[in-house]
This record gives C-alpha cells, sequence and structure tokens, in this order.
C-alpha cells in the first residue's frame, strides 16, 4: 500500500511535525508528523496504546511537545493552551459526554457562553433558538426544551457534537463517538460528520469501528506504538492490510504463544449456557456455553455489551428475555447470591470503583464473598482469615509486606490477583473476568494469563473479556466476538489468529 496523496491543494487546517511526547519513562509519540484539511474526514486507527489520545491531547492544546511542532492555520502554537487552539479553530468532542444531564439541550448548549440580554440577564430565547438551528443544521430535530438526561445516548451525542460546532471550528476532533451507540443510532451520527465535512471543516475521526470509517471517510492514519505508521486510501486498502499495520508482529507472536499454552488441552463437559439472552440497548440475542475446564475470549468494541454480558450472568443484571443455565438447569431469576451459591464468581471491570474495598486489608477483601469459611458458626475467626489470605497469597504470589495492611497500597496487578483470590477462597467453579489486566504491569499480566490456564487445567471455566485483543490468543481455548448485540464470529485454537478476530470485531464484513 502507497501513502494517500492529497486530495485538495489546500492548506492543511492543523498539523503536527515530528512532534515527541514522553511521561516519565514512556514515550507516547515518538516523531510523528500528521495534517488535515479542510473537508476532509480523516479516520485515525490504532490499538489501545497506540497513541491516538497524546495526538488529539497535542492538536487541542491540553498537552504541548517535547519536541517537534504543533500548527493551527500554519502557525505553531504558542504555548497557550486549550484557549489558545480553541481561539486558532479547533473542537474537540470526547469519548466521555461532557453533558449536565439535569439541565436542558439548551442550557448544555450555551454553556460557559451564555447570550445576554441588553440588560445582561440570560437570553434563554435566544439560547433555545440557536440550540435548535445547531441541531437542524446537523440533520437532527431535538427539543431545546428537553431534559438531557431524557434524551437517548445518541441525542445526547448529537447536542455535544452542536455544542462544539458553535464556535464554526475549522478542525472538529471526535474521539470515539459511536462507541457508545447501537448500530441502528450509528447512522444518525454518520450523517452529522458528513454535513459537518461539507461546510468545509476538517474532521478527525477517532473509531476502532472499520465499517462506518468505510462509510464516512477517504483516508485513514495507522498508528501503533506512538508512531505515525501509514495513511491509507480506504478504497483501495483492504481490512486485513489494514489490521497487520495495527498489530505489526504482534499477531504471529500471539499465535506462537497461543500453540504453546493450550497444548494436549481439551475442555469437558458443558458448565454454563445462554440462549437467545436479550437486554437492550447492547444484547439483542446470545447464544453461547461454556466448558469446564476452558478459558473462553469475550471481544468486541467498546459499547459491544461485554460487560453487560458478564453481569448478566452473575445476577447483577436482569436480562429482559432468554435463558440462563448451569450444569444444564435453567435458572429463572439470577441474583448475585444465587449464582454465588452455584459456583460463578465476577471479577468487575472496574476494579477500583467496584472490586475492592480500599480501607480494608488484603485478608478481609480476599474472603470479603464468603466469610463463613473464615470462622466458626456466626463468629469470623481472624486466624482463619489470615490463614486462608496467606494460603492464597502464596498462591497468587501477591506482593505485599502484610496480608493485613489495605489493599488500596498495593499495586493495580496485586490488587487483581487478590480480587481473583476472593472468587477462589468462594470455591467459584465459574469465573468471570472482566477487563482483568487492565492497569496491570507487564509481570502481572503474565502472571493473570498463567493463573488462568492452570485453574481451568484444575477444572474452572473461565470467561475472559479483554479489549486488548492480542492478549486473548495467549490464553484462551476459544473466542467470541460481539457485535451488533449478537454473536458474530467464533474462533478456536489451535487456530486463533489475532488479525481475523481483530477484522471481525472492528468491521461487519468478514
Amino acid at each position: 500500500m502507497s501513502a494517500l496523496p492529497s486530495t485538495t491543494d489546500a492548506a492543511p487546517v492543523a498539523s503536527t511535525r515530528d512532534v515527541t511526547k514522553r511521561y516519565g519513562g514512556v514515550t507516547a509519540l515518538e516523531r510523528v508528523s500528521f495534517s488535515v484539511r479542510p473537508g476532509e474526514v480523516r479516520a485515525v486507527l490504532g490499538k489501545n496504546g497506540a497513541g491516538k489520545s497524546t495526538l488529539i491531547r497535542l492538536l487541542s492544546g491540553v498537552e504541548t511537545p517535547d519536541e517537534g511542532t504543533v500548527e493551527i492555520g500554519g502557525r505553531p502554537l504558542a504555548g497557550g493552551g486549550i484557549r489558545e487552539s480553541a481561539a486558532r479553530g479547533v473542537a474537540t468532542v470526547y469519548q466521555e459526554l461532557s453533558l449536565v444531564p439535569e439541565m436542558s439541550v439548551a442550557d448544555n448548549f450555551g454553556l460557559g457562553a451564555w447570550p445576554r440580554t441588553r440588560l445582561q440577564a440570560v437570553d434563554h430565547r435566544r439560547m433555545r433558538r440557536d440550540a435548535a438551528e445547531a441541531l437542524r443544521a446537523l440533520g437532527v430535530e431535538i427539543d431545546p426544551g428537553a431534559e438531557v438526561g431524557a434524551l437517548t445516548l445518541a441525542e445526547q451525542q448529537m447536542v455535544e457534537i452542536a455544542r462544539a460546532m458553535r464556535s464554526d471550528p475549522r478542525l472538529l476532533i471526535l474521539d470515539e463517538p459511536t462507541s457508545a451507540l447501537a448500530s441502528r443510532e450509528v447512522a444518525i451520527v454518520l450523517e452529522a460528520v458528513r454535513r459537518i465535512a461539507e461546510r468545509g471543516v476538517a474532521v478527525m475521526y477517532v473509531s476502532h469501528r472499520m465499517d462506518e470509517i468505510r462509510r464516512i471517510a477517504d483516508s485513514a492514519t495507522v498508528m501503533r506504538d506512538g508512531r505515525l505508521i501509514e495513511t491509507v486510501d480506504l478504497g483501495a486498502a483492504t481490512t486485513q492490510e489494514i489490521v497487520r499495520l495495527m498489530l505489526g508482529d504482534a499477531a504471529a507472536e500471539a499465535s506462537a504463544v497461543a500453540a504453546d499454552v493450550r497444548s494436549g488441552h481439551e475442555p469437558g463437559d458443558v458448565v454454563l449456557s445462554l440462549r437467545n439472552l436479550a437486554l437492550a440497548p447492547k444484547l439483542e440475542d446470545v447464544s453461547l456455553e461454556l466448558r469446564r475446564g476452558e478459558v473462553l475470549g469475550i471481544a468486541g468494541l467498546q459499547g459491544a455489551g461485554r460487560t453487560e454480558l458478564v453481569r448478566c450472568i452473575a445476577g447483577f443484571e436482569q436480562a429482559e428475555r432468554g435463558e440462563i443455565a448451569i450444569d444444564g438447569e435453567p435458572i429463572a431469576r439470577p441474583t448475585p447470591a444465587r449464582m454465588l451459591a452455584l459456583g460463578v464468581g465476577m471479577t468487575p471491570e472496574n476494579r477500583k470503583a467496584d472490586g475492592i474495598v480500599p480501607e480494608l486489608g488484603v485478608d478481609e477483601n480476599i474472603v470479603l464473598a464468603r466469610f463463613p469459611r473464615a470462622g466458626r458458626g456466626p463468629l469470623i475467626s481472624l486466624d482463619a482469615v489470615r490463614r486462608a489470605a496467606e494460603e492464597l497469597r502464596a498462591r497468587l504470589d501477591i506482593k505485599t509486606a502484610r496480608i493485613d495492611l489495605p489493599i488500596g497500597s498495593l499495586s493495580g496487578g496485586n490488587q487483581q490477583k487478590a480480587v481473583i483470590g476472593r472468587w477462589l477462597h468462594a470455591g467459584s467453579r465459574i469465573l468471570l473476568l472482566d477487563e482483568p489486566t487492565r492497569g496491570v504491569d507487564v509481570e502481572s499480566k503474565a502472571q493473570i494469563y498463567r493463573l488462568a490456564r492452570d485453574l481451568a487445567a484444575e477444572g474452572a471455566a473461565i470467561v475472559f473479556v479483554s479489549s486488548e485483543l492480542e492478549e486473548l490468543p495467549l490464553v484462551c481455548d476459544r473466542v467470541l466476538v460481539l457485535r451488533g448485540g449478537r454473536v458474530a464470529a467464533e474462533h478456536r485454537a489451535p487456530d486463533l489468529s489475532l488479525d481475523a478476530i481483530v477484522a471481525d470485531t472492528i468491521t461487519e464484513h468478514t
């Protein structure tokens, strides 16, 4: 593939020249040169950690480069931060919306820049009129008086984009604008982007979803490990070629490790099955089986329903329809207590908020799910708590000076191992691991991979959810891809191909 030639002779709206950005000892961007021109929709692709967010932060003025220059409108930014970048015509809509749910659409639209009457009172009439006109220009009709919290996610996203457009930017940066939307809502955002580009505004569109990128952009810049790898013509480049640019050597390395990890392994009987599970708006019709001794990977983009799926299984969410069965027996209305009693344990996606009690000791966190195993009758034995925790500390290699130290003082990797240890203490035989390696160091990741394989060898059945797709072939026997509320693809060992998993995850066309 060759780099895409410029589609216009117009000067770039924004560009970076050999920019490098470091955070401590980590190089987030290395000598990146990037530009985008008026009326162009430029997709930016790359797996987590590729440098996309850092590039956004430099163009938005949130960060300054350690080396190189950032130019907006042909002139270098002078260090004035967000205000200078915005004054030069850069507007950014981040992945996490910044709307106030309790306020109206009009109030959110005017937030921070309320129009005034001659008497300096807030001009609510003008604010409603401006909000309605801005939304209409994007192709949507939304009541300016409606409370934002009552809108659909797609409508909220449109309000956010309309607010960004109120300053008539020259460059609009959209960071994963459809990540939380159902597939039927995506078209609303894409039509708005199309209208914005037709007005001559340059659009930088960051996304993992290849199918929608092909619908909205002509070119894509691929980043990997802090470097700009190539800018390609989406009309000429295949999805497999783009995936290879995104992954580099990672695909071949993952396949080689995966073949060694699962050598001679054969899963047992079905212990968990789902039939036509649905939970709007994320899950529409999910069926799967999990076997004893198996590690089943769940892949999918953010918003695909991965977390909702495991929360339904664990009883924290109630499916609207469908069936969950343990050992072939349907569970009428799963609750966390009922599923725990049946041997189901779950490590949550947000470990700090939902997985640990930071002020409690490591030992107390480990026995938290089932205190009776650490006592006699109604009384809790502190000695029994320490013995149980020490046994699991040794087994899981949890690094702590003392087992009674607050778990919040441990590293992320050691916290995660303690959370997994909680379910081992509880006797769980079906483990739902939601993003178990998020925010942990490389050594702890390897230990968690090995732990999952060891537990499977002992007969545990494991669901391994991860947004870091490259780790799935390292630990899983099978990988299911969630897309559009359903299981869209299945990959089995020993032929777990990382590039095939990525391709099935990011595009509707397999």
